[in-house]
């Protein structure tokens, strides 16, 4: 196999990890915790942060969304009281969204699903099968 078929074929692998992980992730969240897959990486994002707060910029480049996907999402947040948003004092530009004492508590509630379904999918494709 040459090189080029080498690529495209990880490539197809690759793709095809992702589908299936992020569905999952999608059907895993939604059905227990009521969250989408995009809503829990922003909480989970957040949760990992002292201060459990971010500008909407660093946000948007650790959870990998445009930024009008990421907005839709801190507002699906926002609206359920998982998060809030406040202007940046030194930039009125600037948007900082904070986690709420409700988003930590549902981040806690959902990690260990997301973490299952991590493990479910990803194991086989990370981990070698032992010898």
């Amino acid at each position: 196999m040459s090189e080029d078929q080498v690529l495209a074929t990880a490539w197809r692998e690759l793709a095809s990890c992702y589908a299936a992980t992020s569905c999952a992730l999608e059907r895993g969240l939604q059905e227990r915790h009521g969250l989408g897959m995009s809503e829990f990486e922003v909480i989970d994002r957040l949760a990992d942060v002292p201060g459990r707060k971010l500008r909407m910029q660093e946000l948007a480049e650790g959870v990998h969304l445009s930024q009008s996907a990421l907005s839709r999402a801190v507002a699906r947040l926002e609206r359920d009281g998982l998060v809030c948003r406040a202007l940046c004092e030194q930039d009125r530009r600037g948007v900082f969204v904070t986690l709420t004492e409700a988003g930590r508590e549902r981040h806690a509630e959902a990690r260990p699903t997301q973490r299952a379904v991590l493990a479910e999918t990803l194991r086989p494709v990370v981990l070698p099968t032992p010898a």
